[in-house]
């Protein structure tokens, strides 16, 4: 059965005997039944509801070059495959400078090549979504933090003449009667909701804003404290790509790992003799050199998990120590599930 987080694909081809052949492919991959259209204007009444598009470049109304553009400017900005009867390098040019994710020929490969040309492309738009995830984290953080420092702030210009003004209140209370007193037990009630304010901004885990007039946001004070995840100790992460570097560290933290990115493999070496490191990851040889893993080799013995990126088999990275190594290009929705099973399988 495919899984509900599968990418849904359509096919835009008028020819029934390649479109059912497309199809059957896809179905082969354990993919949702894909949508079909024969010709660029039924395309355009479907293309929103999916998340992956088979382009076939002659159709009746229209080429797959000219729907391209219209096609990527929707939204959710659909990954394109464009297909086609020939193998023009020029019209494949075109195609990816205009934003086509691939490119398939019409010929006997098609059926080998198409599970493998979806395979990446989902895979990419899987790193595209985490990014993103990864970016709006950082802007969360970002404003966390200077949340974080405006409560200091606010603690020091506001809290400790709040104190100060509180305990005079009290004072007078004590000493007045009738409608004197009534009116300062209200200003100790107001003097009380400012103070819960300061503990609430002190106390808030995320900066999410709601609605206040027109639009104009304010910060909700009201938002419930979520449980922190499971802490699985330090993540060592040694990568070049720094898009890459923030994909991963966001899975990471939300695995419950406190994530330390790291510049070259001297760092790397001390990090990985510290108590409290449980895993490592390192980049692959493309990106750190020559050598596997950067030339860094585990002891025999090690408590943390070493996860090696890798763009071949990984056979070199696991002979030099890798206890478990992740094939690129990243997929995020496998990749903590498989962390976890090989920090089980190192640790038994």
């Amino acid at each position: 059965m495919p899984d509900s987080g599968s990418p849904r694909v359509l096919i835009i081809d008028d020819d029934p005997a390649m479109a059912a052949l497309i199809r059957q492919v896809i179905r082969s991959q354990n993919l949702p039944d894909p949508g079909l259209a024969g010709s660029g204007s039924e395309a355009l009444a479907k293309t929103e509801l999916y998340d992956i598009i088979l382009l076939d470049h002659q159709l009746p109304d229209t080429t797959g070059i000219e729907l391209l553009g219209t096609l990527r400017a929707r939204a959710g900005r659909p990954s394109v495959i464009l297909i086609t009867g020939n193998g023009d390098e020029a019209l494949a040019a075109t195609a990816l400078r205009l934003g086509a994710d691939d490119y398939l020929i019409k010929d006997q490969s098609l059926s080998q090549l198409l599970p493998q040309v979806l395979e990446r492309v989902r895979r990419t738009r899987a790193l595209r979504s985490a990014l993103a995830a990864a970016e709006q984290d950082l802007v969360k953080a970002e404003r966390l933090a200077a949340i974080g420092e405006l409560n200091v702030t606010l603690h020091h210009e506001i809290n400790n003449p709040l104190m100060s003004a509180s305990a005079e209140v009290e004072l007078l209370i004590e000493r007045s009667s009738g409608a004197d007193k009534i009116s300062l037990e209200s200003i100790r009630g107001s003097i009380g909701r400012i103070r819960d304010v300061l503990k609430r901004v002190g106390e808030l885990e995320e900066a999410r804003s709601s609605q206040y007039v027109g639009d104009m946001g304010m910060i909700d004070l009201k938002v419930e404290t979520r449980p922190r995840p499971v802490s699985r100790g330090d993540a060592i992460v040694w990568v070049a790509e720094e898009d890459l570097g923030r994909v991963l560290s966001l899975l990471l933290k939300h695995a419950g790992f406190t994530v330390r990115k790291l510049r070259n493999i001297e760092e790397v070496i001390t990090a990985s003799g510290q108590l409290g490191v449980s895993t490592i990851v390192v980049d692959s040889p493309e990106n750190v050199g020559s050598r596997p893993m950067g030339g860094f080799r585990p002891p025999q013995e090690h408590w943390y998990t070493l996860v090696a990126l890798v763009e071949g088999d990984g056979k070199r990275e696991r002979e030099a120590g890798a206890d478990h190594t992740v094939s690129l290009p990243l997929d995020p929705g496998s990749f903590t599930e498989e962390l976890l099973r090989a920090m089980k399988a190192s640790s038994g």
